[in-house]
């Protein structure tokens, strides 16, 4: 299995994005070598296509998959692409609290920690939809690192797509995401323009 082990500070750098949108809260005092310099029109859809695979974790070959499965549905492409980047099941984790990073909510989906309406989930791309449950497992729920976890997201704000109840730790997707909800720094109308070249 193909994994990125790109340092998360330098590749943020790189991107020029805030590590807060992974789960960090280091910052990089380092300023990236080609701040400055132009950057052509090609270089700027590169960029965002590049920043919204490593916010989701999500390598080259999946991810032009949820865009040309975005592009056969309905409505605008770049809103459609966002909407199933966010409704994966390591993003909604990690948005509900369950996990510090988004990295950590990868790995808490793989090890089969998290159930989606009571059923044992291990994949991180298992696409949720309206009305799905998502709680930790029992056996995970005994677990001293989910007590450490909840204990920094306790008091993270929760998108209002997303029922979190962190006692109990148990979310609920009320309605999948609209644009508007999604709080992520990548202009997708410049991956739209970049893949239908």
């Amino acid at each position: 299995m193909a994994v990125d082990k790109t340092p998360v500070l330098k590749r943020c750098r790189s991107l020029d994005l805030d590590p807060t949108f992974l789960g960090y809260d280091k910052k990089s005092r380092r300023k990236s070598i080609r701040s400055g310099r132009k950057v052509s029109e090609y270089g700027l859809q590169l960029r965002e296509k590049q920043k919204a695979k490593f916010i989701y974790g999500v390598l080259e070959k999946p991810f032009r998959n949820y865009y040309e499965k975005a592009d056969r549905m309905k409505g605008m492409t770049g809103e459609n692409l966002m909407v199933m980047l966010e409704s994966r099941l390591d993003n909604i984790v990690f948005r509900a609290g369950f996990a510090r990073t988004r990295r950590e909510a990868r790995q808490v989906v793989g090890h089969k920690h998290i159930t989606v309406n009571g059923k044992v989930i291990n994949i991180p791309s298992y696409q949720c939809k309206a009305g799905d449950v998502i709680a930790v497992s029992e056996k995970g729920k005994s677990l001293q690192r989910f007590k450490d976890i909840t204990e920094v997201t306790g008091g993270r704000l929760y998108p209002e797509w997303i029922d979190t109840d962190i006692d109990n730790l148990t979310a609920t997707v009320k309605e999948l995401p609209t644009r508007d909800q999604i709080d992520v720094p990548v202009d997708e109308m410049l991956i739209v323009e970049l893949y239908s070249k």
